[in-house]
């Protein structure tokens, strides 16, 4: 296979990898504080991320103040980042990061280039764990999907996924997978899930199911998958050991979410054991200089408009860094977390940078708790205590970032857990 062609470098102020909500809103906030030299690399064919082939109503409540659909929200981000001055350069694929030279090596259909950047930005997103990944056995039949692919084949490629359709999980993005087959004409045998209830919205469970009238099969796992060519059917355990085969043409792997944390590693970031993505402080700066993250990479899965306003956020901590590299704070200390808490973030605390994005630090549970009540400590002193409104796996829960300011450089690494 002959060498692909060499591509002009470039020297810019800020290269952002990943077209995404949070990439392009970042860019078009940049824009708004006067930094335009600003590139945005994605691998994908068009800018937008998910949202451009999720075709369906809920995008942009929270950044824009108005409900859109995926591909007319992924637009509009596009065009905004655009209108503030930044380029976007799609079908390129970032495939290493030098933290210490600052600089990117990127391959495109053009060739094979390296970007010298004032700061990086990491906003790759994260993604659903497949069916290899979750270890389940059985044949290799094609009528597998992830709920990714299965909206690309959908509402991009306009093919079919089948007839009758399982889907694996029941969070957010599971009922995501609902609309994108009942969009193609695909009815759905059940959901499963192995918890002992869903993830998502009440509204969300009951609206579908009773609109479609599909099971919610509770404490569930799929043990096995059936068929040669075409998926036949999946085996499913409940938690007597009971098994029960469920006969479909589909079978969709939903949430069960990892960050992209490849480029992250590969740039020897600091990588938070909880979320699998660069551990950042306040400003989403990470333990390299110059080098900041945004988005699901840090908290799979938020939604798009929590991503797009963490891009938001990020845009006064970049200029900041800018303005002045030499003069950048350190972080000495880390929030830890205890108990039934999997991860809260930002995890790197600077006493200097007293917000995060929104206001709120978000919190991850590995298991369900009602009405939890959760402290920060540090040492012996209780920097905050409060109820939050849920503990579900899979639903990110924002607290107040006000202690942050009562966070002691001298002190102890603080602790987030939950109170008995």
């Amino acid at each position: 296979m002959p060498d692909l062609p060499q591509q002009t470098d470039e020297d810019v102020d800020v290269v952002v990898i990943g077209a995404g909500p949070a990439g392009l809103t970042l860019a078009h906030a940049l824009g708004e504080l006067g930094i335009s030299d600003v590139l945005i690399i994605d691998r994908d064919t068009q800018p937008g991320g998910v949202p451009r082939y999720s075709d369906h109503h809920g995008y942009g409540i929270r950044d824009l103040r108005q409900p859109l659909r995926g591909p007319i929200y992924a637009g509009h981000l596009a065009l905004r980042a655009v209108k503030g001055g930044a380029r976007i350069m799609t079908e390129a694929t970032v495939t290493d990061i030098n933290a210490e030279q600052r600089t990117i090596e990127v391959t495109a259909p053009s060739g094979r280039f390296t970007i010298h950047a004032k700061v990086i930005v990491i906003a790759t997103g994260c993604r659903e764990r497949p069916r290899a990944a979750r270890l389940i056995p059985g044949t290799r039949p094609s009528g597998v999907f992830t709920t990714a692919w299965l909206q690309r084949l959908v509402h991009l490629q306009h093919g079919s996924p089948g007839k009758r359709a399982v889907i694996v999980g029941a969070e957010h993005v599971s009922y995501s997978a609902v609309l994108t087959l009942r969009h193609a004409k695909c009815s759905i045998v059940a959901m499963v899930t192995e918890r002992a209830r869903h993830d998502s919205f009440t509204v969300f469970n009951i609206g579908a199911r009773a609109r479609w009238r599909f099971p919610l099969l509770r404490s569930a796992t799929v043990t096995r998958i059936l068929g040669d060519h075409q998926v036949t059917g999946v085996e499913i355990q409940d938690r007597k050991g009971r098994t029960k085969v469920l006969d479909c043409d589909s079978v969709i792997f939903t949430g069960d979410w990892v960050a992209e944390n490849e480029l992250a590693r590969r740039a020897g970031l600091l990588i938070d054991p909880g979320t699998g993505g660069p551990a950042v402080d306040a400003h989403q700066a990470t333990s390299a200089p110059g080098i900041f993250a945004i988005g699901n990479v840090l908290h799979p899965a938020a939604t798009a408009d929590i991503c797009a306003l963490d891009g938001e956020h990020a845009a006064a901590g970049i200029a900041a860094y800018l303005n002045a590299p030499g003069g950048w704070p350190t972080r000495s200390l880390r929030l830890r977390t205890e108990g039934t808490i999997q991860w809260a973030t930002p995890s790197l605390l600077t006493p200097e940078v007293l917000n995060a994005a929104r206001g709120k630090v978000l919190v991850q549970f590995s298991e369900r708790r009602r009405l939890p009540r959760l402290e920060v400590v540090q040492g012996g002193n209780r920097l905050w205590s409060g109820f939050v409104p849920w503990g579900i796996p899979t639903r990110p829960v924002p607290i107040s970032d006000s202690w942050l300011a009562r966070v002691s450089a001298s002190g102890s690494d603080p602790v987030l857990r939950v109170l008995p």
